[in-house]
């Protein structure tokens, strides 16, 4: 459903010079577009325009794109809000291949629900794949800083690099906060399972923001 839309709808009527229904926007330099999912009062999709059917493509260690563009994307999901949200408020997720309802990779951009907000908050993490000292909605998770304001580099690629092999039972969240030096930065979140989802970790009402 999701690769229909986009490659059926979105992206030739961005080419064609319409408005990208039922898309929001679409970037063609970057490959990726962004769409407001069903679910959720300010839920969006950050989806490549490129076949790649989830975190098991090889595609997904080419580049970040989808990501990068998640983040951004956050000013759609404040816009719907109607409200700004905190920087540590924002996460975005991207669910195992036996955890997802389409063959279509699609980053979850939302509000990060606030009990995991609020644990998020005593835990100290660096630069290198650590485990967490605490279980994140009931399951365990490794965790690394990331520096810089906008999401640059590959996620995937760091994660695949830190397991050393195929990352298709593996799950992925990035959240905004700020680093010790008060510069903003995110938090790279994984979990592995046969059915990891990392977008456990959002709430997609918004409760509380």
């Amino acid at each position: 459903m999701l690769w229909k839309l986009v490659s059926q709808k979105c992206v030739p009527e961005q080419m064609a010079g319409q408005p990208p229904k039922p898309c929001t926007s679409v970037d063609l330099t970057r490959g990726v577009v962004l769409l407001k999912d069903l679910e959720g009062v300010a839920q969006y999709l950050a989806i490549p325009t490129a076949k790649v059917t989830g975190i098991e493509d090889p595609a997904v260690l080419q580049n970040g794109n989808s990501l990068a563009v998640g983040w951004e994307g956050r000013a759609l999901v404040e816009a719907k809000l109607g409200r700004g949200l905190p920087r540590d408020g924002v996460s975005l997720a991207v669910n195992s291949v036996n955890a997802r309802s389409q063959n279509q990779l699609h980053v979850h951009v939302d509000c990060l629900d606030q009990s995991v907000r609020a644990t998020l908050r005593g835990v100290a993490l660096g630069d290198e794949w650590a485990a967490l000292p605490v279980k994140l909605a009931g399951n365990a998770y490794i965790g690394r800083l990331l520096p810089g304001e906008a999401v640059t580099g590959n996620p995937f690629r760091l994660l695949a690099d830190k397991v050393g092999g195929p990352i298709a039972h593996w799950s992925i969240a990035v959240v905004g906060t700020t680093m010790a030096d008060g510069a903003p930065g995110f938090l790279l979140l994984a979990t592995e399972g046969d059915h990891a989802h990392a977008e456990e970790l959002q709430d997609h009402t918004c409760r509380g923001y």
